[in-house]
């Protein structure tokens, strides 16, 4: 055998069995993708949306509520 030839015959002959790999290796990129675009838009709420909620629960006053809100909006 010459020095740097494969027994699989080199070159092409690697591709059947990486191929697997590969399709493997796009699937994650595709699903990285995916999940980075949701979490950019998506799913995220605003200062003021969480504050809403906080007054909704009764976890803050109307006073503190609308210290806050003029706070977030200035």
């Amino acid at each position: 055998m010459m020095p740097g030839h494969y027994w699989w015959g080199g070159g092409w002959g690697m591709f059947p069995l990486m191929m697997p790999f590969y399709l493997i290796l796009l699937v994650v990129v595709v699903l990285l993708l995916l999940f980075g675009r949701r979490r950019d838009g998506q799913g995220q709420e605003s200062a003021l949306d969480i504050l809403k909620k906080r007054y909704a629960r009764g976890e803050i006053s109307q006073e503190e509520f609308e210290r806050m809100k003029k706070d977030l909006l200035n």
